[in-house]
Protein backbone atom coordinates (compact mmCIF):
# COMPACT_ATOMS: atom_id res chain seq x y z
CA UNK A 1 0.00 0.00 0.00
CA UNK A 2 2.89 2.38 0.16
CA UNK A 3 4.59 2.11 -2.38
CA UNK A 4 1.16 2.68 -4.15
CA UNK A 5 1.07 6.43 -2.41
CA UNK A 6 4.85 7.00 -3.80
CA UNK A 7 3.25 6.54 -7.54
CA UNK A 8 0.15 8.61 -6.93
CA UNK A 9 2.27 10.73 -5.63
CA UNK A 10 5.13 11.01 -8.41
CA UNK A 11 2.00 11.47 -10.49
CA UNK A 12 0.41 13.87 -8.72
CA UNK A 13 4.13 15.47 -9.00
CA UNK A 14 4.10 15.56 -12.82
CA UNK A 15 0.30 16.89 -12.34
CA UNK A 16 2.13 20.01 -10.21
CA UNK A 17 4.96 20.51 -12.20
CA UNK A 18 3.12 20.85 -15.38
CA UNK A 19 0.48 23.57 -13.14
CA UNK A 20 3.77 25.46 -12.84
CA UNK A 21 4.34 25.29 -15.98
CA UNK A 22 0.85 26.95 -17.38
CA UNK A 23 1.04 28.90 -14.28
CA UNK A 24 3.07 31.52 -16.02
CA UNK A 25 4.90 32.88 -12.86
CA UNK A 26 1.65 32.35 -10.64
CA UNK A 27 0.24 34.75 -12.90
CA UNK A 28 -2.78 32.64 -14.28
CA UNK A 29 -5.30 32.21 -11.65
CA UNK A 30 -6.35 28.06 -12.12
CA UNK A 31 -3.59 26.66 -13.13
CA UNK A 32 -2.14 27.98 -9.85
CA UNK A 33 -4.55 26.60 -7.78
CA UNK A 34 -4.58 23.57 -9.74
CA UNK A 35 -0.06 23.28 -8.72
CA UNK A 36 -1.22 23.85 -5.41
CA UNK A 37 -3.56 20.79 -4.60
CA UNK A 38 -1.54 19.10 -7.02
CA UNK A 39 1.72 20.17 -4.78
CA UNK A 40 -0.10 19.34 -1.22
CA UNK A 41 -1.68 15.97 -2.66
CA UNK A 42 1.50 14.72 -3.83
CA UNK A 43 3.70 16.27 -0.46
CA UNK A 44 0.62 14.51 1.77
CA UNK A 45 1.31 11.05 -0.04
CA UNK A 46 4.27 11.16 -0.20
CA UNK A 47 4.63 11.63 3.84
CA UNK A 48 2.58 8.98 4.61
CA UNK A 49 4.39 6.77 2.67
CA UNK A 50 7.36 7.51 4.54
CA UNK A 51 6.21 5.97 7.57
CA UNK A 52 6.32 2.59 6.45
CA UNK A 53 9.03 3.01 3.56
CA UNK A 54 12.76 3.49 3.48
CA UNK A 55 13.25 7.47 2.12
CA UNK A 56 15.96 7.13 -0.45
CA UNK A 57 14.25 4.43 -2.32
CA UNK A 58 10.73 6.16 -1.50
CA UNK A 59 11.84 9.50 -2.50
CA UNK A 60 13.80 8.45 -5.85
CA UNK A 61 10.57 6.48 -7.23
CA UNK A 62 8.53 10.10 -6.26
CA UNK A 63 11.09 11.93 -8.39
CA UNK A 64 11.42 9.68 -11.10
CA UNK A 65 7.72 9.03 -11.36
CA UNK A 66 7.23 12.96 -11.22
CA UNK A 67 10.68 13.60 -13.69
CA UNK A 68 9.82 10.83 -16.80
CA UNK A 69 5.67 11.76 -16.49
CA UNK A 70 6.51 15.64 -16.70
CA UNK A 71 9.46 14.69 -19.63
CA UNK A 72 6.51 12.66 -21.35
CA UNK A 73 3.93 14.89 -20.65
CA UNK A 74 5.44 17.68 -22.03
CA UNK A 75 6.46 16.03 -25.55
CA UNK A 76 2.53 15.20 -26.17
CA UNK A 77 0.67 18.03 -25.18
CA UNK A 78 3.54 21.00 -24.99
CA UNK A 79 5.37 20.51 -28.07
CA UNK A 80 8.40 20.01 -26.08
CA UNK A 81 11.60 18.38 -28.06
CA UNK A 82 11.16 14.74 -29.02
CA UNK A 83 14.65 12.95 -29.89
CA UNK A 84 15.58 9.51 -29.30
CA UNK A 85 18.15 10.33 -26.55
CA UNK A 86 15.38 11.90 -24.58
CA UNK A 87 13.15 8.81 -25.15
CA UNK A 88 16.10 6.74 -23.99
CA UNK A 89 17.09 9.05 -21.10
CA UNK A 90 13.20 8.37 -19.85
CA UNK A 91 13.77 5.09 -19.72
CA UNK A 92 16.81 4.40 -17.51
CA UNK A 93 14.88 6.86 -15.32
CA UNK A 94 11.94 4.06 -15.45
CA UNK A 95 14.74 1.46 -14.82
CA UNK A 96 16.36 3.30 -11.91
CA UNK A 97 12.77 3.86 -10.48
CA UNK A 98 12.10 -0.17 -10.58
CA UNK A 99 15.56 -1.04 -9.74
CA UNK A 100 15.08 1.10 -6.46
CA UNK A 101 11.41 -0.25 -5.98
CA UNK A 102 13.00 -3.65 -5.69
CA UNK A 103 15.69 -2.70 -3.14
CA UNK A 104 13.73 -0.68 -0.79
CA UNK A 105 12.57 -2.83 2.34
CA UNK A 106 9.25 -1.85 4.32
CA UNK A 107 9.46 -1.54 8.37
Amino acid sequence: MAWLLVVVAGLLETGFAVCLKLSHGFTRLWPTVAFCVFALGSFGLLTLSLKKLDVGPAYAVWTGIGAAGTAVYGMIFLGDVVSTLKIVSITLVIAGVVGLQLSGSAH
